[in-house]
């Protein structure tokens, strides 16, 4: 049985918009990563892909801008990162730890 994860906080639209764009430019830095296995082909996807998607989170960051909301509200929003597994998709852009450790 899969356990229930716990709910989304309340978010504005460009909140949720932010957050989905984020972790969409994530997903396809952890495809380009040099540091993780993969072929050039994939990465060369991902970074035409990663155009695309910066776009869309600049967008998200310029009507949340635009509507007066001027704070990122730090705390919400890490903890819908993590109900969406933001710190899984997240660490794939990180550098992996050594192997002999």
């Amino acid at each position: 049985m899969v356990p229930d994860l716990p709910p989304l906080p309340a978010l504005t639209r460009a909140e949720g918009e932010l957050i989905d764009r984020y972790l969409d430019a994530a997903d396809l830095l952890g495809r380009i990563n040099p540091a993780r296995h993969g072929d050039t082909y994939r990465g060369l996807r991902a970074a035409q892909a990663l155009v695309a998607k910066a776009t869309e989170l600049r967008d998200a960051l310029a009507l949340m801008h635009r509507r007066g909301e001027n704070e990122l509200h730090a705390a919400t929003l890490a903890r819908a990162l993590r109900v969406l597994d933001g710190e899984r998709r997240t660490a794939r852009v990180t550098v992996p730890p050594h192997a002999d450790s």
